[in-house]
């Protein structure tokens, strides 16, 4: 389908959902208000996650819809140190597109983009997810001791890895560190990845055009290198994807549960260095 004709139906569903479930309206407006935005300034975000939805069968199963880069450069760069990148992307816009893009332009010289998933528990479901997110030049691992040090391997031989960082990670896998003023539980794995491994952090973004015309992929070096410590440099890329999210505040999912206690699951992520 015509991706101005899936946004359209994403605009319809983005407003169903919001109009329709008391407790996504209040999450979506009550983390809009910790960021410092009333509902006029974001209130566009409402039909972007709507967009998000609609628009995954294509990224998942068809042809990638146009996308430019801005300052690739700066990868580039990232690449050429040796020592791997780690891509870190918000949920913003259209994060499922970035690590696809990404693959395209740099898996013939760099080899794939390694990947984080959570398969799902239904078995028709799992194959799809598997099948979507190993699209061409994109490694999909799961979530499990193995999936990190696949990612560890492959920043360790200059390739590259994409987290979505403010992800809220199971216990035992992240630090209680301020998001927008808050105390959220963050992940520490991309962190742990960069201090391990030496490897580079670069932000992304992917905005949406209006009215189907594809999407813009924004790419920026951390503003200062990594500390040396945990959880300051957990804190230091929290602060970097407030950063990018006030970029274009319309286009982040506000109503996902960002402060949530973390659910209980196995630690993934002590792994030797």
């Amino acid at each position: 389908m015509p991706l101005g004709l899936l946004h359209l139906l994403g605009v319809l569903l983005g407003w169903l959902a919001f109009a329709g479930s008391a407790t996504y309206r209040r999450r979506f407006l009550a983390n809009a208000r910790q960021a410092g935005y009333g509902f006029g300034a974001v209130r566009s975000a409402v039909s972007h996650a709507g967009r998000m939805v609609a628009e995954l069968p294509r990224l998942w199963l068809g042809k990638l819809p146009n996308c430019r880069m801005v300052n690739e450069a700066c990868v580039t760069k990232a690449f050429a140190a040796g020592k791997g990148v780690v891509f870190l992307t918000p949920h913003l816009g259209c994060f499922e597109l970035s690590v696809q893009v990404a693959a395209r332009r740099w898996r013939e010289k760099h080899g794939e983009i390694t990947v984080l998933y959570r398969p799902a528990r239904q078995p028709w479901l799992a194959r799809i997810m598997e099948t979507a997110r190993n699209r061409p030049g994109v490694q999909a691992v799961p979530t499990t001791l193995a999936g990190v040090r696949q990612m560890i391997k492959a920043l360790r031989r200059g390739a590259a890895v994409g987290l979505l960082p403010d992800q809220v990670p199971p216990q035992g896998q992240g630090v209680w560190s301020p998001f927008f003023g808050r105390e959220a539980y963050t992940m520490t794995l991309a962190a742990r990845l960069a201090l391990q491994t030496g490897a580079a952090i670069i932000l992304a973004r992917c905005e949406r055009l209006s009215w189907g015309r594809g999407y813009v992929l924004y790419f920026e070096e951390l503003p200062v290198p990594l500390l040396d410590q945990l959880e300051p440099a957990v804190q230091q890329i929290n602060e970097a994807m407030e950063a990018t999210i006030r970029q274009c505040p319309q286009q982040y999912l506000w109503g996902y549960a960002r402060y949530k206690q973390p659910r209980r699951e196995a630690p993934v992520q002590e792994v030797a260095p």
